[in-house]
């Protein structure tokens, strides 16, 4: 089924090779995006390495999860704030610009579906609520392509729902990343002050009071000692299994099998 064309879009869009490009164009986009992010954590993040096989396909995922909710952000918001055929006509409009997000939308959404059910034929796992997600995903934009005649306003602001994603995604990288280099930040900025104390001792001895000294010695002492050895041990612990040390829900290991809570904890979902 084809639409009528319009004045103002590139009659390549009504062209099913080159739509099939712009689908195929997605699906490699964001694939490369896979690679790169698990190439580039290889040999940059020691974290990455520590994390389990399973864990690093989520750590992937969550990259290029990220980088499609930034287009779908975008793609989004134009429809929204624009003034233009889809906000002129929400039921039939499109335009060039709407039905490239389309197409390469409709490619992620591929890569979604192969990524997903590849992993849950390897790691023998299957999460229902995400696949049904992904099944309606792909359907809804595929069957935008094929039924062209409709507007492409709602498609446009149902990407906008991804506008989560990025925070989501990104913030299970950073626990998993920098919190526990922040931790050894921690550990090397004390010893810099002890450093920079014992080089200057004799200016701290002349004007700063004795009290003050032996507070601030005695603190430093303890945090250098005690304190963040045990908090970057924990922390350490808490990249390699996941828990929340702030309340009682330490997982609970059965048959070897982690609690379901931790393993949760340790997906990045997509919205």
């Amino acid at each position: 089924m084809y639409a009528a064309k319009s004045p103002i879009l590139s009659p390549e869009y009504f062209s099913w090779d080159y739509r099939l490009q712009l689908i195929g164009l997605g699906f490699g986009i964001y694939t490369s995006v896979f690679l790169l992010s698990h190439l580039l954590s290889l040999v940059l993040s020691q974290t990455y390495n520590s994390l389990l096989p399973k864990e690093k396909v989520f750590w992937n995922l969550a990259a290029t999860r990220a980088a499609f909710g930034i287009q779908s952000s975008v793609a989004g918001l134009r429809a929204l704030t624009e003034d233009s055929e889809l906000s002129r006509d929400k039921v039939r409009g499109q335009e060039d610009w709407s039905w490239f997000h389309l197409l390469t939308a409709t490619g992620f959404f591929v890569f979604e579906n192969v990524a997903l059910h590849t992993s849950s034929v390897i790691f023998r796992s299957f999460d229902i609520p995400l696949a049904t997600h992904h099944f309606f995903a792909l359907a809804g934009f595929a069957g935008a392509v094929v039924w062209d005649s409709q507007g492409h306003f709602l498609a446009m602001v149902t990407l906008l729902l991804e506008m989560s994603t990025p925070f989501t995604c990104i913030s299970w990288m950073l626990l998993k990343w920098v919190m526990i280099h922040m931790f050894h930040c921690r550990m090397a900025l004390t010893y810099y002050m002890w450093w920079i104390a014992l080089t200057h001792w004799t200016e701290l001895s002349t004007y700063v009071a004795l009290s003050q000294r032996l507070l601030f010695f005695s603190g430093l002492a303890l945090l250098t000692l005690i304190i963040n050895p045990i908090w970057t041990h924990k922390k350490t612990m808490q990249l390699l299994n996941p828990v929340d040390w702030n309340f009682d829900n330490k997982p609970v290991k059965e048959n070897g099998k982690k609690d379901s809570r931790s393993e949760a904890i340790s997906k990045p979902h997509s919205n």
